[in-house]
């Protein structure tokens, strides 16, 4: 299993941001997805799921309306897109299999809100 998160970078409040997750080495349309994410300083937070399809989708209560997750199943590749930053959506974000993010995980992508 590898995945490979890219797209993350500094980005004012209020701004907008996709990451992406390419995904090899299973079969990634039989995978329920997820995103999480760290914090400096704090543990690990779940951020977004999805189930292997693409039908069904959850949200923690502090990305709900902000975010949205998606997948391209042709393509192997997962997405988070962010809009209406905030600086405390500063994070590494990172994918990983399972819907709460509870399986394999990539090395993630660095998220910095700051005007």
């Amino acid at each position: 299993v590898q995945l490979v998160e890219s797209g993350g970078g500094m980005v004012q409040p209020g701004g907008s941001l996709r990451v992406s997750c390419a995904a090899s080495g299973f079969v990634f349309n039989w995978a329920d997805m997820s995103w999480a994410r760290q914090a400096p300083g704090k543990g690990p937070e779940w951020v977004s799921g999805i189930n292997a399809a693409g039908s069904s989708t959850y949200y923690a209560d502090s990305v709900k309306g902000r975010f949205t997750i998606s997948r391209d199943n042709a393509k192997n590749t997962l997405y988070l897109q962010m809009n209406s930053l905030k600086p405390e959506d500063t994070a590494l974000y990172y994918c990983a299999t399972g819907i709460r993010a509870t399986g394999r995980k990539g090395q993630g992508t660095q998220v910095t809100v700051s005007s």
